[in-house]
């Protein structure tokens, strides 16, 4: 007689290895912040950045742009500047900032860890430097990104 309840193996569960895959550094065009434009060679035609720089470059403009303010950004590009100069004293201050713009550089998965930040004043203006670690390849020193009150 058939039994009434079905007896059967259990399969063995083959389990997956959950990897993230190597991040891409794409090349880029290559920016003069100091300018405000892109760099051109003798001929005229802007210079491509490798993806290494493309990358440093990427952390130096999310830190210049105030998040929100832009439709043509995401929601999580771009630091918190106008939420971050409400704090009462300059040391909170310091310390939103040194939050938000953690918070949009590893946003970006080449960012490993952002470390090391130094702020100076002059007036309403603050001067922002850090280091910023990318998984693949050296640390680089930001320095002197100027925050503007807005």
């Amino acid at each position: 007689m058939p039994s009434l309840y079905p007896v059967f193996d259990m399969p063995e569960l083959v389990e997956q290895q959950q990897t993230r895959p190597e991040p891409e550094y794409p090349d880029s065009y290559l920016f003069n912040f100091e300018k405000g434009e892109f760099v051109k060679d003798g001929a005229g035609r802007v210079v491509i950045a490798d993806g290494y720089t493309a990358w440093k470059q990427w952390c130096i403009k999310a830190v210049l742009t105030q998040r929100f303010a832009f439709l043509a950004y995401s929601w999580d590009y771009g630091v918190e500047v106008s939420e971050a100069l409400r704090s009462p004293t300059r040391k909170a201050v310091e310390m939103e900032m040194e939050r938000t713009i953690t918070e949009a550089l590893l946003v970006d998965p080449r960012t490993q860890q952002v470390r090391e930040f130094t702020f100076r004043w002059a007036g309403d203006q603050l001067w922002v430097s850090f280091v910023a670690v990318p998984v693949i390849g050296d640390a680089v020193h930001i320095k002197g990104v100027r925050i503007d009150a807005l």
